[in-house]
């Protein structure tokens, strides 16, 4: 009896476990796995740091626009 109550015991603890290792996955908090595919105005970007919370939108980074998007806001940066 004693060693089936070690054993339930065991199994609940790896159960808890995994579900704690799961809830809490590897991987960045804020990713993008679609891309907003139209171009944006320049009026409207203010930063290029994807981490402000009231608007966030993913770009493809190797379009030509985001590209120069990109090096608009760092030019702006160093004035």
């Amino acid at each position: 009896m004693k060693a089936q109550h070690v054993f339930l015991l065991c199994v609940l603890g790896a159960a808890l476990l995994s579900t704690v290792l799961c809830s809490n996955g590897i991987g960045p908090d804020d990713c993008c796995f679609k891309f907003y595919r139209r171009q944006i105005r320049k009026l409207n970007i203010l930063t290029q740091t994807p981490n402000w919370n009231r608007r966030h939108i993913c770009v493809d980074a190797s379009l030509l626009w985001v590209k120069n998007m990109m090096r608009h806001l760092d030019e702006k940066d160093l004035k």
